[in-house]
């Protein structure tokens, strides 16, 4: 990092986090007792705090990775400030774990950006430094900044690890996707994306080679051609059945393999991926939630994803390949029609904006689901076009890894999204400066509505005392 950048680096994080702290003041004086899912996260912190280890609340779903993160940070730092009493693993002690979370992956998205696009020498030190800040304050991450939930450590420790993979750490960051595995079970995807990127990268080495022995002058990377696709899956099973070939894989890869082992026992000795109440996370064959995720990065992503050049782009590619989008809109609406599923906590729950999005949109009439499939194919499109530039392995990595992470899931919840919005959003072209300043005002609009409803906007339910606030 060269001196102006280093400085500028500094001035953001330090920047972002007054700007946090000042937040996260207002918000624990407007909130001090533990709120949603807080209600169950703060007791068992607590618990641990006081040395009962032995205690577990059956509604939490988590590992307890968390709780022994916060205990960690809090009793040396108490021990060493002198504070005793109510302060020690208060809620608002407790909720400043994610503040020093959220500095670590302020610097670790920085780090990303640095490391995916060190071969672009036009990115200036500035585009990086803007997109950091962009992404830090992506607004469903940004917002569980200020909450006691697993989200901010689950993303530091995710990113931690993908970073260390980068780097060639293979060891150290199949430790740090355990601990990222502590804080949610389903981290383990990311897990099997970090070995899936250390293999893609072999694969895409020897792809080139097999062209160049056929003096073909093709790229490697997805460009519309399924008949391109079709080769590469022949190249892919071909370089798979090689004994020396798969040998070298694991030998690269054994350290993430060894991770991936233990959560297959963790799973068979717990009988199933979730801890606690199990009724309400049951898995299932969600399809239409790889609708909603396309469709929630086309709108975070809009300055990246919309344009008329793209849209021309689209209608000329759709234009091109009739019979095949005219397939996959079938497709679509059969996934749409046998496997759309509306969660309890969906339709109960008006605290959330999901349960606005469900009512105000997919309840208003029954063909409407059906309607959007336009959108959801024009966000499909937009989205691979916009990882283009990625190998067709890495790209196949992803997507596998975005399927296990969200169609699973039977619940509609944005934070299910966050982490598969970041890895898509670090491995895209740097933006233009211009494209940057629109995406970061357009996520600070969003982030300032949210608090505003969250701290101003508040009401009750007949049933209940309790101040009721809107989050995400």
């Amino acid at each position: 990092m060269e001196r102006n950048e280093a400085y500028w680096f500094s001035v953001a994080l330090s920047c972002s986090f007054l700007l946090s702290c000042l937040l996260f003041s207002a918000l624990s004086r407007q909130q001090r007792a533990p709120y949603m899912d807080e209600a169950f996260h703060v007791p068992q912190a607590q618990a641990y705090c006081e040395g009962r280890f032995g205690q577990w609340d059956p509604m939490i779903t988590t590992l307890p990775g968390l709780y022994l993160v916060s205990v960690g940070i809090v009793k040396p730092a108490v021990w060493l400030l002198g504070w005793s009493g109510s302060v020690v693993c208060s809620t608002g002690m407790l909720r400043f774990i994610n503040l020093l979370f959220s500095v670590g992956n302020f610097y670790l998205l920085y780090l990303l950006l640095c490391k995916i696009h060190h071969k672009n020498k036009a990115v200036s030190s500035f585009q990086r430094i803007l997109s950091t800040v962009t992404l830090a304050t992506f607004p469903t991450l940004y917002f569980f900044t200020f909450l006691y939930y697993t989200d901010t450590g689950s993303v530091f420790f995710t990113l931690f690890e993908y970073l260390m993979c980068l780097y060639g750490h293979h060891k150290t960051s199949a430790l740090l996707g355990f601990c990222g595995f502590m804080f949610c079970q389903t981290n383990i995807v990311w897990t099997l994306f970090c070995s899936g990127t250390v293999i893609s990268q072999k694969l895409s080495e020897a792809w080139k080679t097999e062209l160049l022995k056929k003096k073909e002058e093709r790229r490697s990377s997805i460009n519309g051609s399924f008949s391109e696709l079709i080769k590469v899956l022949q190249f892919l099973a071909g370089y798979i059945m090689s004994l020396k070939n798969l040998t070298m894989l694991i030998i690269l890869t054994w350290p993430y393999i060894l991770l991936v082992t233990v959560f297959f026992a963790f799973v068979v000795l717990n009988g199933g991926i979730v801890v606690g109440d199990r009724s309400s996370h049951e898995a299932s064959l969600h399809f239409p939630q790889l609708f909603y995720f396309f469709s929630f990065s086309l709108f975070f992503s809009l300055t990246h994803l919309v344009s008329s050049g793209k849209i021309g782009n689209f209608l000329h590619s759709v234009r091109r390949n009739l019979v095949w989008y005219s397939i996959l809109t079938v497709i679509s609406l059969c996934l749409i029609w046998r496997f759309t599923y509306a969660h309890k906590y969906l339709l109960a729950d008006n605290r959330h904006y999901t349960f606005y999005v469900w009512r105000k949109v997919f309840q208003r009439h029954e063909i409407v689901k059906y309607i959007l499939v336009p959108v959801y194919i024009f966000a499909s499109w937009s989205f691979v076009d916009s990882l283009k530039s990625k190998s067709v392995f890495w790209n196949l990595t992803y997507f596998v890894c975005l399927f296990g992470v969200t169609v699973p899931q039977k619940l509609l919840e944005f934070r299910y999204f966050i982490l598969p919005f970041l890895i898509y959003r670090l491995n895209i072209p740097m933006p233009s400066l211009s494209r940057l300043f629109f995406e970061m005002a357009s996520y600070l609009l969003v982030n300032a509505i949210s608090f505003h409803l969250f701290l101003n906007k508040t009401f009750q339910w007949s049933n209940s005392e309790e101040i009721q606030r809107f989050m995400w």
